[in-house]
């Protein structure tokens, strides 16, 4: 079963920095990792930061000059450097990739099942 993972969360006082990484478990063929999103509680889902194939890069304005996407190497795993964390970054952070399993199978969209972010003093 083809599976996003998160990893990195926790509690941490503002000002503080925190990596998550997000990497695909089971066989697939290609991956297209889309960015990471973040769900407060009574809010929506929203956009936090993006990164193409190419390697480009967009950020929402809350959280440019702090955070940054990156993949690795491999290209099979995605961060997410948070620096200056502030209370409002408060969530549940989410990846979200398009994955096809095989040659036999179209790309598929998938979300992780997300990671707890806890700003606090």
């Amino acid at each position: 079963q083809v599976q996003l993972v998160e990893s990195g969360g926790g509690l941490v006082q503002p000002g503080g920095s925190l990596r998550l990484s997000c990497a695909v478990s089971g066989s697939i063929r290609s991956i297209y990792y889309k960015g990471w999103y973040r769900q407060a509680p009574g809010k929506q889902r929203e956009l936090v930061a993006t990164i193409t194939p190419g390697g480009s890069t967009n950020y929402a304005d809350s959280v440019k000059g702090r955070f940054t996407i990156s993949r690795a190497n491999a290209k099979d795993s995605v961060s997410l450097q948070m620096n200056s964390l502030k209370p409002e970054d408060t969530a549940v952070y989410y990846c979200n990739a398009d994955i096809q399993r095989s040659s036999a199978h179209l790309p598929q969209n998938y979300w992780g099942q997300g990671t707890q972010v806890t700003v606090s003093s």
